[in-house]
């Protein structure tokens, strides 16, 4: 068995790669594993690693991390997948590896490749549900939506957070996961950017007071407005395409996209285009003037 795995969630492919790892263990004993962290290796080391046979085992199993990264040992990708013997599995670990490389190609080509990338909102809910019910919890699909849109689309946090709800009551509701989790500012300052184009000033001031008290600096409040400027602007542009395309090309995960393709539904193109010059002006005052940040995105924000 020669198997790859690859893609943008982290969190799948290590869950993959344990499962395998855990499954071949149980059957052939840790001493018939080995872990090659590659990206520094000696291109011989890893075919002396592939080529020997098993130790007091009927089988051997050699995960190899990062090999992409190694460009003289990556060039030998071919004679590494060939030197496997009939009792020796391969995993290659490969979360950023560039699909347009020849390397990527041979592993597409001669090893069983398997994808795992970030999930959308309804996906990442979905499987929210089903993983509180696997571990003997309750929650319904709208509560994990709810979640979701409150901690963010890491599929890891996720899983802690999900873990945490469960063992404080198996049963999850909205008010347990108001009262354990905490809401990230991305997503405070989508509703932030959400109230003000809605009219309403004193929310999105409510908001903006929130994330100062946290300690959230107004340079990093700027910063993440301007993150959420860029989506909504590719949004706009995107009118008509699915979120999940946008997400892709722009290297984010499609939830923001969302997020702010409704946003861009309510905006004009010189709504948007004031919107980013004003920001854009405040950033560069702020780092060249004695200027009141604070005060200007207040400001701006009531002017939205």
């Amino acid at each position: 068995m020669i198997t790859t795995l690859t893609g943008n969630n982290q969190y799948l492919i290590r869950r993959r790669l344990n499962e395998l790892v855990d499954k071949f263990e149980a059957e052939h004993g840790e001493l018939a594993l080995q872990k090659i962290d590659a990206e520094e290796a000696d291109p011989g080391a890893i075919l002396e690693a592939v080529q020997s046979l098993p130790f007091l085992a009927s089988r051997k199993m050699v995960v190899v991390r990062g090999l992409g990264a190694n460009k003289t040992a990556s060039e030998q990708i071919e004679q590494i997948i060939s030197s496997g013997g009939d009792t020796t599995d391969i995993v290659f670990y490969e979360p950023a590896v560039d699909r347009r490389t020849a390397y990527y190609k041979v592993l597409k080509s001669l090893t069983t490749l398997e994808e795992y990338n970030d999930l959308d909102i309804q996906k990442l809910a979905g499987w929210l549900a089903e993983e509180a019910k696997n571990q003997s919890g309750e929650l319904s699909y709208s509560d994990a939506n709810y979640l979701v849109e409150r901690v963010g689309t890491s599929q890891e946090l996720l899983a802690n957070e999900l873990q945490k709800l469960i063992t404080y009551n198996s049963k999850i509701s909205r008010d347990t996961i108001d009262l354990l989790t905490v809401k990230t500012p991305q997503s405070k300052v989508f509703d932030l950017l959400d109230a003000a184009f809605a009219g309403n000033k004193k929310r999105a001031l409510e908001l903006y007071a929130e994330q100062r008290a946290q300690k959230v600096e107004p340079q990093a409040i700027i910063a993440l407005i301007a993150w959420q400027l860029e989506l909504i602007a590719l949004a706009f542009y995107g009118k008509g395409r699915d979120s999940n395309q946008i997400a892709k090309e722009a290297g984010v995960s499609p939830y923001p996209v969302t997020k702010a393709q409704r946003l861009a539904s309510t905006l004009s193109l010189s709504e948007l285009t004031d919107m980013i010059n004003r920001a854009l002006y405040i950033d560069e005052q702020s780092k060249t003037t004695q200027l009141d940040l604070d005060e200007a995105l207040k400001t701006y924000i009531v002017t939205l």
